[in-house]
């Protein structure tokens, strides 16, 4: 099978691995009628746990820069680097920002520092926003690791024309857009018919227009140079790691918790009633990191002007256009 064909396919094949993954658990999940209890109280229970917790990011982040990239001698765009973090950060800091304490809670404050953050409607940890900085840093890093080493077969080198060539990287892909609002919409419907309690999926609907926006905006872009294995297998970890945080520690010893009537409803007994959007989190945090970095490489690799490279020149968008390959 040619490269390109298997890059193309890659797409679907993701998606695919995580519904082998996410069915059967989900079913064998169901299963659970009682949540775990546990035994004491929460406060004494995690000192500082929440703290401590966040060696789970910058382990891998201190492992992959200062040992992993230099024994391979690989080299990692600085500027593509920040200029991804610097454009997805603020997605993590507006969440804690403005939506933490309609969303969260923060039942256990001996699990953190008790430095407070800035947030509407009350202060938040400040672990709150390192949780979310050096999660983004951990999922790009691992994406770039795995795809300049680990599964560089199927990289696209940053010189090649597939990357430089292009009309222009703002591109619409109308299904990320039809899927966003199925979902949203259908979250909505859900909440209203199928849950007793009052309530707006305020959370979900966020999560989905965070992973979404991008994709509706920059997939067709990012779609032919993404390292679809480098993907699957960044997001595999991070869902992994994720969710034993969430299930084994945050959520059973109070270091967070959840606003139910901003929750979907859907809750899974057997993690202590972990709201579905947790298991989503992490998957839309790893999916739009990923486009958003290989779109600015693109750009970064192009040499053109950032208004150049994103909006085109309309007659030479015009004429590329002509022969560029749809993308669906």
């Amino acid at each position: 099978m040619a490269p390109r064909t298997v890059r193309r396919g890659g797409f679907l094949v993701v998606f695919v691995m995580l519904a082998m993954l996410c069915v059967p658990a989900g079913l064998t999940l169901h299963t659970a009628r009682v949540a775990p209890q546990v035994p004491g109280p929460v406060a004494a229970a995690s000192p500082y746990g929440y703290s401590v917790s966040l060696l789970l990011f910058l382990v891998p982040i201190v492992v992959i820069l200062f040992w992993l990239v230099p024994a391979e001698h690989l080299k990692i765009s600085k500027k593509a680097f920040v200029r991804t973090i610097g454009l997805l950060f603020p997605l993590g800091a507006g969440l804690d920002f403005f939506f933490a304490r309609r969303f969260l809670t923060f039942p256990n404050p001996e699990a953190t520092l008790r430095i407070p953050a800035p947030a509407i409607g009350g202060s938040v940890p400040i672990e709150e926003y390192l949780f979310y900085l050096t999660g983004f840093v951990a999922v790009l890093l691992l994406y770039i690791w795995l795809d300049e080493y680990w599964v560089s077969a199927y990289s696209v080198p940053v010189d090649s024309a597939e990357r430089t060539n292009f009309a222009r990287l703002l591109q619409f892909h109308p299904w990320s857009l039809i899927v966003g609002v199925v979902l949203m919409a259908g979250a909505i419907v859900f909440r209203k018919v199928f849950v007793a309690e009052p309530g707006f999926p305020g959370y979900f609907v966020f999560l989905v227009a965070g992973a979404l926006t991008p994709s509706a905006l920059l997939l067709p872009s990012a779609k032919p140079v993404i390292n679809w294995r480098a993907l699957s297998l960044t997001m595999f970890f991070i869902l992994l790691m994720s969710l034993m945080w969430e299930a084994t520690l945050g959520l059973p010893y109070g270091w967070w918790g959840f606003q139910e009537p901003q929750m979907l409803g859907i809750f899974i007994t057997a993690w202590s009633r972990l709201p579905i959007e947790e298991v989503v989190v992490w998957i839309a945090v790893t999916y739009a990191t990923c486009i958003v970095y290989e779109v600015v490489r693109r750009w970064q690799s192009s040499g053109k002007r950032l208004g150049h490279a994103f909006l085109g020149s309309p007659g030479v968008a015009a004429e590329e256009g002509k022969d560029a390959p749809a993308v669906r």
